[in-house]
């Protein structure tokens, strides 16, 4: 079989981008979704690759229409770019239902990749459901496959079974997940309240949490947060950095992100960040 021409220049011993492939819904005001992702990529300095699993119709008010692509589609697109520049790192947002999330389970099989970061997308900022009941269940099928999942409060309640009404509570629950097959589990503390913003990272060969903590920013633009977190720690650890310093990386630049934004009008509900400032590193 004749080589590829990608298979030729890396064999040649070419340098390579650092290649991010994001899986996930498109976001049509540029908040969240796709659209923040290839945003937070390029302020990385990160390539980003893309699988497109729904077309959502949204503003800063709402989520108006989604439109599911056929999951053989999302097989297709997964399989296009593996096939020819394979990801450092993947980072999964809106996966839908299950049809949507074993297609993308099986592409992770087939390709062996690496570096999964999952956003539990279950519903969005403004209270649409983004995945429904049958395709949770076969998300806690993905985590073993998954190596960072990162849920908010209200997802890792939903997902772990579990009251989540206080710090203990939400560790119980992320250990929860890691029982089920998670490799880390980074719990979001933005809907916890306090003047602090926490997240805990849960390590499955760590006894105790990772704890990142930073002054909690008030402004009404902060649609597509758990978005950008993801993607920028998929970012770091598609530039080969440990997960701690891909997690620590990616809380500043979502702090910057939502700082330079605070006061700035960006629709008339919640808006999205500034994802343009310049990157922390």
């Amino acid at each position: 079989m004749t080589p590829s021409a990608s298979e030729s220049a890396r064999a040649a011993g070419h340098p390579e981008l650092a290649r991010l492939l994001v899986v996930g819904g498109a976001d049509s005001c540029g908040g969240a979704g796709i659209q923040a992702d290839i945003k937070t990529g390029a302020a990385l300095g990160v390539d980003v690759s893309t699988a497109i699993t729904a077309v959502t119709a949204q503003n800063s008010l709402g989520v108006q229409s989604v439109w599911p692509v056929p999951e053989e589609m999302v097989t297709a697109q997964m399989t296009s770019v593996c096939t020819d520049i394979p990801p450092r790192a993947v980072k999964l947002g809106m996966l839908v239902d299950a049809p949507r999330v074993l297609a993308v389970a099986a592409a992770i099989r087939i390709y062996e990749l690496q570096c999964v970061v999952c956003d539990p997308v279950l519903v969005s900022t403004s209270g649409c459901m983004l995945l429904d009941f049958p395709g949770r269940e076969a998300l806690l099928s993905l985590l073993p496959l998954v190596s960072l999942f990162t849920p908010n409060a209200a997802e890792a309640a939903a997902l772990s079974g579990r009251n989540v009404r206080s710090i203990a509570e939400y560790l119980d629950a992320g250990r929860a997940l890691i029982d089920l097959g998670a490799h880390a589990i980074l719990l979001k503390g933005g809907h916890m309240g306090g003047e602090d913003s926490a997240d805990a990272l849960l390590l499955h060969d760590h006894p105790s949490p990772l704890w990142f903590t930073a002054p909690r920013i008030a402004t009404h633009n902060d649609h597509g947060t758990g978005c950008v977190l993801a993607s920028a720690i998929a970012a770091g650890l598609a530039l080969g950095r440990t997960l701690p310093d891909a997690v620590a990386g990616a809380r500043a630049f979502v702090q910057q992100a939502l700082l330079s934004a605070a006061h700035v009008w960006n629709g008339n509900g919640r808006g999205g960040m500034n994802l343009l400032h310049p990157a922390v590193t």
